[in-house]
């Protein structure tokens, strides 16, 4: 099991963001190609290593996705007095 890194670590060990996302390293490497987090293969032999901030901005924009689905999941519930309020309707005759 990898080593927390200290905070002024710029990179974290691809098995140690595997561990704080709750996957696996292949989902991690597959979030790098498709660019959801920086990584870069370092050292010899390389090793990934995903960069700390982008982990951090991972989880971020994923908290704010939560944010937006529960939002329309409770506009869609509400009905249009609800959204709109309880105005008086006119009829122009």
């Amino acid at each position: 099991m990898p080593v927390d890194p200290s905070p002024e670590e710029r990179f974290v060990a691809l098995e140690h963001a595997a561990a704080a996302l709750a996957l696996t390293p292949d989902e991690i490497v597959t979030l790098v190609h498709e660019g959801h987090l920086r990584a870069a293969a370092l050292g010899s032999p390389a090793r990934w290593r995903i960069d700390r901030d982008s982990v951090d901005a991972y989880v971020e924009a994923r908290i704010e996705d939560a944010r937006r689905a529960a939002l329309w999941r409770q506009s869609q519930a509400a009905s249009f007095p609800e959204l709109w309020g309880r105005g008086e309707l006119r009829h122009d005759d």
